[in-house]
């Protein structure tokens, strides 16, 4: 069923997202023009055919380093995609091309480059083919000394596409996917991770240097109090009040008590806190220019910071499915991870492995907590839980499973000498019954049997949280992690 599209439109509006900035330019051979009239101008078409896609189809922001045959000119638009801050730069070979046109670009861009060959058409007829002919086809004659010759510059290239320039649903595909790649790295590297709190006592593999992050990553962690949104809860007006309480009741369904005798009707005083929360946490947000946010906080005795910490969950939530993803038990490696998978338009919900069910080979994954409403399979319900397992406090929490069909994991975790490391995989959400405790779960199955896929993810070192998102992700994951140089392990296949 989903959200009911007029509360996806209005209240759970997506923010403004920042867009990939890729550069573009094509290489020739300039001695060719005298000898061959025309063949210029038929490959300066080829390459506005590509530049016009990727300025139309793409989604990116492009700039355009122009037509490069000779060294000085390479040197130009080298420069100018510099200017211009790209996060990636395609590389369209439309004819053989030196090597000494396309490095000098590469060296002064300063992002990683995907070298392009397409052909006009898929083949030529040699019975009646010129040189002409030869030279307009001529787009991966050069891709093995460029690419040969960025590896010994220490600049290999991100990737290779190969292909036709009309019809190849196989090459759009890979340029499409490297350009999510690109407004993943913008993302990235201007994330601004709020750090609430701490992270949950014991949880060892959630500890994280937040100096790794701005040095690996190029993004900032942000540091925060509890006392910077309980200032915030003390001024949520009247009228704002009103107003959250109207959004929760559109958006969420509101559950009978379960058989779980810790459930309970959504009593209005717990309403009334979850919104209140809400409305501060969003000016938080607003106020820290926030991108994402990972909290915890185990508060005492029902203290007034203990009951804050009780009362995000519902606009966690909310923010969550906004784009502005919040990892519980102060997560920052997740929370990350669903940063990526929420620009790669897959949700990414804050997850874990809970118990499996070897009758239908399933695992049941979920988490209690703030979870990514917009990929729920259905109106996401709110119960009012009397106590939340393993942490302090009281009040209202989100349930769900995230929608039928194939769906991926992404975890970041660190290896023993800090290096950070994706594991990922992928599965199948499955249609069957969640426990009714108000924590998100989904039935997942993978293309191995669920023990023997649970066993191969451990094997990986993960921390044991992870994003789940709806949909298949792998093949751009694996673009994602080659392009900020992060080593990425594939559990159990991860076909897509």
């Amino acid at each position: 069923m989903g959200l009911q599209p007029a509360v996806e439109k209005e209240i759970i509006a997506r923010i403004s997202t920042l867009k990939g900035r890729v550069g573009y330019f094509s290489v020739a051979h300039e001695p060719y023009w005298d000898q061959f009239p025309g063949l210029k101008e038929q490959l300066e078409e080829n390459s506005r055919v590509v530049l016009r896609r990727l300025q139309e189809d793409m989604g990116v922001e492009v700039v355009d380093g122009g037509f490069v045959d000779t060294s000085r000119r390479a040197v130009e638009a080298g420069e100018r995609l510099r200017a211009a801050g790209v996060d990636l730069v395609f590389c369209n070979v439309v004819t053989y091309a030196t090597s000494a046109v396309a490095l000098p670009v590469v060296q002064r861009a300063g992002a990683g480059v995907v070298l392009l060959g397409l052909q006009p058409t898929p083949g030529m007829d040699c019975r009646v083919s010129t040189t002409f002919d030869q030279l307009l086809h001529d787009n991966v004659t050069s891709l093995p000394e460029i690419a040969g010759v960025l590896s010994r510059a220490g600049r290999p290239p991100l990737g290779v596409v190969v292909g036709t320039l009309y019809g190849d649903a196989r090459a759009e595909k890979e340029i499409a996917e490297w350009c999510q790649v690109a407004t993943v790295l913008r993302t990235v590297r201007n994330a601004r991770i709020g750090y609430l709190g701490h992270t949950y006592e014991g949880m060892l593999d959630m500890h994280s240097d937040p100096t790794m992050f701005h040095s690996k990553f190029g993004l900032h962690i942000e540091m925060l109090e509890m006392c910077d949104l309980e200032t915030r809860v003390a001024k949520v007006t009247p009228e704002e009040l009103v107003e959250m309480k109207s959004d929760i009741r559109r958006i969420f369904h509101f559950a009978e008590p379960g058989v779980d005798k810790i459930t309970g009707p959504v009593r209005e005083e717990d309403l009334d806190w979850s919104a209140r929360v809400a409305v501060a946490l969003r000016r938080l947000i607003q106020d820290f220019n926030l991108t994402a946010l990972a909290y915890y906080y185990r508060g005492l005795n029902n203290n007034l910071y203990e009951r804050i910490a009780a009362g995000m969950i519902v606009g966690s939530s909310i923010a969550t499915g906004s784009g502005v993803p919040i990892a519980g038990e102060a997560d920052l490696k997740t929370c990350l991870s669903m940063l990526i998978m929420d620009r790669l338009g897959l949700g990414g919900s804050f997850a874990e492995f809970h118990p499996l069910d070897f009758h239908d080979d399933i695992a049941l994954i979920g988490h209690d907590g703030p979870a990514h409403i917009r990929i729920s399979n259905e109106r996401p319900i709110l119960r009012d839980l009397s106590i939340y397992h393993g942490k302090r406090g009281h009040g209202l929490s989100v349930e769900f499973k995230i929608k039928v069909g194939p769906v991926t994991m992404l975890g970041l975790t660190q290896t023993h000498d800090g290096r950070f490391k994706f594991v990922a995989g992928t599965g199948e959400s499955v249609p069957g019954e969640i426990p009714r405790s108000g924590n998100t779960n989904t039935r997942v199955r993978f293309s191995i049997p669920v023990a023997e896929f649970v066993e191969k993810w451990a094997m990986e070192g993960p921390t044991h949280h992870f994003a789940l998102g709806a949909g298949n992700a792998i093949n751009v994951l694996r673009k994602v992690a080659r392009a900020l140089d992060v080593e990425i392990a594939i559990v159990g296949g991860g076909k897509g």
